[in-house]
């Protein structure tokens, strides 16, 4: 198998939640690039995404959605197969961030930080496994993060809504390889996105990064899209179960 095939998406439909910017523009853009036709999801406007897909010559749909609730990810589901008749590819991204020490951490916070970062991914994961499994095909990307591995301070549940993140991906892995579905996940280390730029605006934060991260320094969206990629396509037929650390070096040294 040569490696254009190996990485080819040609013809492959995916779907990317939390796509509007960030992390998951920056893979969709990427699997789009790769030849997969792209279904755009976010609660914020999709526009920018699909028009930047449809100038890659790929096809592109946008669709408003809340992944903490059941009806609006049926919806989506329910969107993307009217228009593409399956889904080969699910990046599950749409997360947030809620940053306070634990003492002070409202009740409220960390409910939407779950219900978000762990239920809509468990709720995606689900209705698109269904669809998978009667394809008998699929490849899902769960999106966690390094803070899933190891802990930062003051960002008690998103911690551990992403730890969660990766047990579910392993769960899921187990019960759905039979399927022919393939489930793995991204752990970003820190990245320039808008979730952390109040973090990069802080001297002694980046000053932290330079000191802990072998390559010295945080990582670019773009970055991301190799690992995306790999996990999409063939070239990753035999991997399941997995979380793929990608993190400039930060936790190899914990």
């Amino acid at each position: 198998m040569t490696e254009n095939k190996l990485f080819n998406l040609q013809g492959k439909i995916a779907l990317v939640t939390g796509a509007s910017r960030g992390l998951g523009k920056a893979i969709t853009l990427g699997l789009a690039q790769a030849g997969s036709d792209v279904a755009v999801a976010d609660v914020l406007n999709t526009a920018e995404t699909v028009e930047e897909i449809k100038k890659i010559g790929r096809t592109a749909i946008g669709i408003s959605v809340d992944v903490s609730e059941e009806l609006s990810v049926a919806s989506m589901v329910d969107q993307v197969i009217e228009k593409f008749g399956r889904i080969d590819i699910l990046v599950n991204n749409a997360g947030i961030l809620k940053s306070a020490p634990a003492e002070e951490m409202a009740e409220q916070d960390w409910d939407k930080v779950m219900k978000i970062n762990l239920k809509g991914q468990f709720l995606c994961a689900r209705q698109v496994g269904k669809q998978m499994i009667k394809q008998k095909s699929g490849k899902i990307i769960n999106v966690a993060s390094i803070a899933g591995l190891a802990a930062f301070a003051q960002t008690a549940a998103y911690n551990a809504s992403k730890a969660g993140v990766i047990l579910m991906t392993k769960t899921l892995a187990i019960e759905w390889g039979k399927h022919n579905i393939r489930v793995n996940a991204i752990c970003p280390g820190v990245f320039a996105t808008a979730m952390t730029k109040n973090f990069l605006k802080d001297e002694n934060f980046v000053q932290m990064i330079k000191n802990k991260v072998p390559l010295g320094r945080y990582g670019q969206p773009e970055e991301l899209i190799g690992a995306a990629i790999y996990l999409a396509s063939d070239a990753s037929s035999y991997l399941t179960g997995h979380a793929l650390v990608v993190d400039g070096g930060y936790t190899a040294g914990i």
